[in-house]
């Protein structure tokens, strides 16, 4: 058998490498305040860093936010690169993504994670475009081997999710990915630690830049379940859309917000932007209610690392009581109300007649 050449692609010699090395989160912020996401992928890429025997770097962005590389020392970078104009204060697409691809070709990282929020997956592409250089998007799981490869092993759900594909890069660095809020949990603060700052001259005048920010609206009726505390989650134990009116006076007299199972999403009872599972929303509140709900694994890996979850199901072999902190069998709609009744005994504030309606309307429905 004739012995492959040395030029054939599947023997051939990767490229040296060796030049690139760290692991570096670009941190994102508005209006001076860091998404959790950017401190809990800082808290994963100190793992990461440990085990390659490397150091962990962090990249701010944005007008007056000294304030944020100052944290990102608290939340586990050695060193972090500073990128403070005026022309940087709103995220636009091409200044942003100058400002990542220079420190990227001069500091030459070997990993650079993103997180995967509307910002940080227009970032991370139009980065990865411009290198050019491999993306995994959305990732629920990130680790590394050690040397010779150093390869960054980035998971993400694959196959209509159905199954996890790990994903590498082989050929190109830096390596990078986007990972999903509330996957990764941020180190405790350490305000006594410190690091290296290096400050980085924005490269782009104004006059350079295509776009202008006027205005940015918020949209107060879309909730943000990746940083809420309290999440109250319903299913089709619901019994139909109804049944999240019950739910919504028990997250407001919380101080929650309301999330859902994708059979519930799926049912049309309630929007997306409610979904919690492998495709909604990954969250780690302080305390979760699953009620209503089964407990299949494409919810179960979403809400998983919450603090305390609380079940309400009729089942009792429902399998998300094998994962529940305190499991309540019985009627939702007898059991909520008696929790909202005790939550605003609590607070001496009397059960509302419009609750009382509510009830009755989801019980008359069946």
């Amino acid at each position: 058998m004739a012995e492959r050449k040395k030029t054939d692609p599947v023997v051939q010699d990767l490229p040296d490498f060796s030049e690139y090395r760290g692991v570096m989160i670009v941190i994102e912020q508005r209006d001076g305040i860091a998404k959790k996401v950017s401190w809990q992928l800082l808290g994963r890429g100190r793992k990461l860093a440990d085990k390659l025997e490397t150091e962990l770097s962090a990249l701010v962005i944005g007008d007056h936010v000294e304030n944020l590389a100052k944290e990102a020392f608290y939340y586990g970078a050695d060193k972090v690169y500073w990128c403070d104009a005026p022309e940087l204060k709103d995220y636009r697409t091409r200044p942003y993504s100058r400002v990542c691809l220079h420190v990227i070709e001069e500091y030459k990282p070997e990993i650079v994670l993103i997180g995967a929020t509307y910002t940080g997956r227009d970032l991370a592409g139009a980065i990865a475009t411009h290198l050019p250089t491999g993306l995994t998007a959305d990732c629920t799981e990130l680790d590394v081997e050690p040397d010779p490869s150093r390869l960054l092993l980035a998971s993400r759900p694959a196959f209509s999710e159905k199954m996890v594909a790990t994903i590498l890069c082989k050929q190109y660095k830096p390596q990078m990915a986007t990972a999903r809020a509330g996957v990764f949990e941020a180190l405790p603060k350490d305000t006594s630690r410190t690091g290296e700052l290096i400050k980085i001259s924005n490269p782009m005048t104004e006059s350079e830049i295509a776009t202008r920010v006027l205005d940015f609206i918020q949209d107060e009726k879309r909730i943000n379940l990746e940083d809420a505390e309290i999440i109250v989650s319903g299913g089709k134990g619901l019994g139909g859309p109804e049944g999240f009116k019950l739910l919504q006076q028990l997250a407001d007299e919380l101080g929650g917000v309301v999330g859902a199972s994708r059979a519930a999403v799926d049912a049309g009872w309630i929007d997306h932007d409610h979904q919690v599972g492998q495709t909604g929303f990954t969250v780690r509140p302080k305390l979760y209610f699953a009620i209503g709900i089964s407990g299949a694994v494409q919810h179960i890996v979403g809400m998983q690392n919450s603090d305390v979850i609380v079940a309400i199901n009729r089942d009792p072999n429902a399998p998300i009581f094998k994962l529940a902190n305190y499991g309540i069998v019985g009627d939702l709609f007898h059991i909520v109300p008696a929790i909202i009744e005790a939550v605003r005994m609590k607070r001496a504030v009397p059960f509302k007649k419009e609750s009382a309606a509510a009830l009755e309307e989801v019980k008359a429905r069946g």
